[in-house]
């Protein structure tokens, strides 16, 4: 490696509201922020074709538009957006080490991890056809669910995230069909209960998705096999949702940060401080509970300010 060691004061890793927010707000304290974007710039907002629950935003607005305006509020401020991904950090000493594709080293006084979540999905051809559509297949119930009112909808998943975003579908959905891939849910007693009693939710067990259906445009529905008598059959909908579970993009840094058993980064409570001093963390690699984009946003900026606090300390 012939490249000289680059230092800086504030590095964010990954972008989305959690990152962009932190640099914001790292820009104006004159924390020079350097930002890496990721594999994926602008975090799952992305893939979300209508983003009407951010406030300021009256008429709604897409997730890619978003993301380029925040990068550019950023940027406004003089944070320096780079392309790129980390690959390696090592956090054992007082300055932070980041390696950038395996190659490019950067020594950091602060690190603000905004890494974010990548939603689990079944992995079928069709699903991620319309995924990137935006036809009608989502990971997120709270966030999409307002577009399928009064329609019906089918929900994959037997945990408890399931169970809550059946809950929250049933709502506003005509109805809503639960498929259960084996003869009981993986919830918890009383969040399997609690569907079980809602007039409009189906559940089906024993039963997988073969194939998400659809004109070539939007989902019309999904055709269903039950594992144990092997029947097949089709289920209209005009909107498929997937609750198997979410994975943190956190396995950089589980040698060096105390992370869950599902691999989500430990914080301190009420705050974005980790276990290493001078490491913070926003967003979804941190959050399995609300995991929004105001809610990201808003611990981003808990990251910039903890850092800020940080250094000042550290330097006095």
């Amino acid at each position: 490696m012939s490249e000289e060691i680059e230092k800086v004061k504030c590095m964010i890793i990954g972008s989305g509201p959690a990152g962009y927010t932190a640099a914001i707000y790292a820009a104006r304290a004159s924390m020079k922020p350097v930002l890496y974007q990721g594999m994926q710039p602008g975090g799952q907002l992305t893939t979300t074709n209508e983003v009407e629950n951010f406030p300021g935003y009256p008429e709604g607005v897409t997730g890619p538009e978003m993301m380029v305006q925040l990068q550019q509020q950023a940027e406004r401020f003089g944070t320096d957006v780079r392309n790129g991904w980390v690959t390696k950090v090592d956090f054992s000493g007082d300055i932070h080490k980041v390696w950038i594709e395996d190659k490019k080293e950067i020594h950091c006084e602060t690190v603000i991890i905004s890494t974010g979540a990548s939603a689990k999905y079944l992995g079928l051809e069709s699903e991620q056809k319309y995924l990137e559509l935006g036809g009608g297949v989502s990971a997120c119930a709270v966030c999409d669910g307002f577009f399928y009112r009064e329609q019906e909808t089918v929900i994959v998943g037997a945990g408890d995230s399931a169970c809550e975003e059946a809950h929250y579908l049933s709502n506003i959905c005509k109805k809503v069909t639960m498929l259960v891939r084996r003869d009981e849910f993986r919830a918890s007693k009383i969040m399997a209960e609690r569907v079980k009693k809602v007039s409009n939710i189906e559940i089906l067990y024993n039963t997988e998705t073969q194939e998400v259906l659809g004109d070539g445009n939007v989902v019309t529905g999904v055709r269903v096999k039950n594992n144990v008598s092997g029947d097949e059959h089709e289920i209209p909908c005009t909107g498929f949702f997937v609750a198997i579970g979410h994975k943190p993009n956190t396995d950089i840094f589980k040698d060096y940060l105390d992370l869950d058993e599902t691999g989500y980064i430990i914080n301190e409570p009420g705050t974005s401080k980790t276990n290493v001093p001078g490491v913070f963390v926003g967003g979804d690699a941190a959050d399995h509970v609300y995991r929004q984009a105001v809610t990201a946003a808003g611990t981003g900026c808990m990251a910039a300010l903890d850092a800020e606090r940080y250094l000042a300390a550290k330097n006095g």
